[in-house]
């Protein structure tokens, strides 16, 4: 592995807690306040450019309200990765977790739940795969 590469794991985990930290509504500035640690450095735990440590994680599921564990969750197949540590996942669920940690995954998503007519819910699925170039749908269909 290249010393200056990410390792997988760390960028999986760092993804797990930008999208959590997103979920709850709190800003980098104040997730690194909690932790005495500026925002930058949150950053960098985001990207998987620093390991976090495992008290420092154990302080970051206390604040988000999450169990450590769900930090390795969906954890990606990557050389093995999964597998050497039993976190094995089917790779054809990683689409969704790959979605929601996109920016505009997690902004459609918070925006469609608050949707409350599941008529408009049905319509706006079906205007997104009429726009989709793939329109073989193994999930959720009709």
């Amino acid at each position: 592995m290249n010393k200056r590469q990410p390792n997988p794991v760390d960028i999986h985990v760092g993804g797990r807690l930008r999208m959590r930290r997103m979920l709850v509504g709190m800003s980098q500035e104040k997730l690194g306040e909690s932790l005495g640690l500026t925002f930058q450095q949150v950053q960098k735990y985001e990207k998987g450019t620093n390991r976090i440590g495992a008290s420092r994680l154990y302080n970051i599921s206390q604040i988000l309200s999450v169990p450590v564990n769900f930090f390795f969750e969906n954890i990606p197949d990557d050389e093995g990765v999964a597998n050497k540590f039993g976190f094995a996942e089917n790779s054809s669920d990683n689409f969704a977790y790959d979605f929601m940690n996109s920016a505009e995954g997690f902004q459609l998503g918070q925006a469609f739940s608050m949707i409350k007519d599941v008529r408009i819910r049905r319509r706006i699925i079906d205007l997104v795969r009429s726009l989709s170039d793939n329109k073989d749908y193994s999930v959720g269909n009709k």
